[in-house]
């Protein structure tokens, strides 16, 4: 049997309603997570474009367009949401799959269950069942044969088992909406092959969104892909792909981000922060990390959003500048303060041999400062290996309500917060026909 066909008799067969229950609390985490990201993102100019795109194109419909009073159909609508979602770096994401699944699978489970009018119960499965497909297939990929990290390579087949799900596809149907989506799905540009990684393709997350949606409604009329997409073991490790289908669940390893910028930073940052004092002027910042880190555009003055998010030396600044808040979210206004500017230029980044294998199960920084008067024997120096967000950091209840606020203030009211929060959490008892309501701007 093809992995792609075990996957799928995964994905169909697994009992309504019997996740642990951990699975459906921390599920519950990540749309609280999801949604303040949209909300953050929500008049991004990358936003604004897919969403007025998606009304031209798909037209209206049954599905809502998160935090406004617009809606679309449901292709129209998941990618709208799953752009607003990740355009500004502050979604969950996975160390091993080196990359994002949330804005990919909730707003494709989300837009499907709305129109359709999925029970509770198929909702929460679908959310889980599209993370653990995508998360494994990502996982599954030999470290050296990845040309791009980018989620969307991967992240549409995990929409199209969760889109099966909720449209009761049978086996070979569901089978055949991951090959399609696997196969179909955005090629996106290689790593190092452009300099504009800071540009609004990013992770080319809404195209495998409607790539993945898509496939399951197309093989539920009969269309068919490539079965065999996963049985490559040079390509896709089918021990990882396979293990535990049901007993262990991946979307329990996901990372929460408090930062509005690239996971890599994160840890750079929380160094800063343990080591700030805005009564000695800084010389010189020295930031030891992984190879990969790179790899990134880091730009000492990014000049737009997206190419801040990818810049350790303006996101670090900023940090320490203007403290964590000013990265939930970033705005535009900062990619030109001068002070911010100022200490981006005294920042060095450098690949330590000590972080050489890290990447991608964890994103560790060591970070030392140079202040005014300080011999290189009193320089101070902290090492990081798990950011907050991370499995073995977590953020806790109390510290994503704040961010939630935090990153939302913009676009909410602090009453829709509440009203959002509140509901959330009570997902698993009084369902998600509030929310759906409450998402809604009337």
């Amino acid at each position: 049997m093809h992995i792609i066909n075990q996957l799928a008799r995964f994905a169909i067969n697994h009992r309504k309603g019997d996740l642990p229950v951990e699975v459906k609390d921390f599920a519950t985490h990540l749309i609280m997570d999801l949604l303040a990201a949209t909300a953050a993102g929500l008049n991004s100019p990358l936003s604004i474009a897919a969403r007025k795109a998606a009304i031209d194109i798909y037209g209206a419909g049954s599905s809502t367009i998160w935090h406004t009073a617009e809606t679309s159909s449901i292709a129209g609508a998941a990618m709208a949401n799953s752009a607003a979602a990740s355009a500004l770096d502050i979604d969950d994401g996975h160390r091993g799959a080196a990359g994002h699944a949330g804005a990919g699978i909730i707003p494709a489970v989300f837009a499907i269950a709305e129109a359709n009018n999925n029970s509770d119960e198929e909702i929460l499965d679908a959310i889980a069942i599209g993370y653990d497909i995508a998360l494994r297939v990502a996982t599954a990929r030999p470290l050296g044969s990845f040309d791009t990290y980018a989620s969307g390579r991967w992240v549409g087949l995990g929409v199209a088992a969760a889109a099966a799900r909720l449209l009761h596809l049978d086996e070979h149907q569901t089978a055949t909406a991951m090959a399609i989506a696997g196969a179909e799905t955005p090629i996106m540009f290689p790593s190092g092959s452009s300099k504009y990684q800071g540009s609004s393709v990013k992770e080319a997350i809404p195209a495998a969104v409607t790539c993945g949606i898509t496939g399951a409604y197309r093989a539920q009329y009969g269309a068919t892909g490539p079965i065999d997409l996963l049985d490559n073991h040079e390509k896709y490790s089918p021990d990882i792909l396979l293990t535990d289908l049901g007993k262990t669940w991946w979307i329990t390893q996901c990372y929460l981000k408090p930062y509005a910028c690239c996971r890599y930073m994160h840890a750079a940052i929380d160094a800063l922060v343990a080591l700030n004092d805005p009564e000695r002027p800084i010389q010189e910042i020295t930031i030891e990390t992984f190879p990969q880190a790179l790899r990134l555009n880091n730009q000492r003055t990014p000049s737009s959003l997206e190419a801040g998010q990818y810049s350790f030396y303006f996101s670090c600044a900023l940090a320490v500048i203007h403290g964590t808040d000013a990265l939930q979210p970033v705005l535009p206004e900062s990619l030109h303060d001068p002070k911010v500017l100022e200490l981006a230029a005294k920042i060095q980044l450098k690949s330590s041999p000590d972080f050489s294998a890290s990447f991608p199960k964890t994103t560790p920084a060591r970070v030392t400062i140079r202040r005014d008067g300080d011999t290189q024997q009193h320089q101070q120096t902290v090492e990081v290996l798990y950011p907050l967000g991370d499995v073995a950091n977590p953020m806790s209840v109390d510290q994503l309500k704040h961010k939630f606020r935090q990153i939302s203030r913009d676009t909410l009211s602090r009453d829709q917060q509440e009203k959002i929060i509140t509901q959330v959490l009570q997902l698993t008892s009084t369902g998600f026909r509030p929310l759906f309501e409450t998402i809604k701007k009337h």
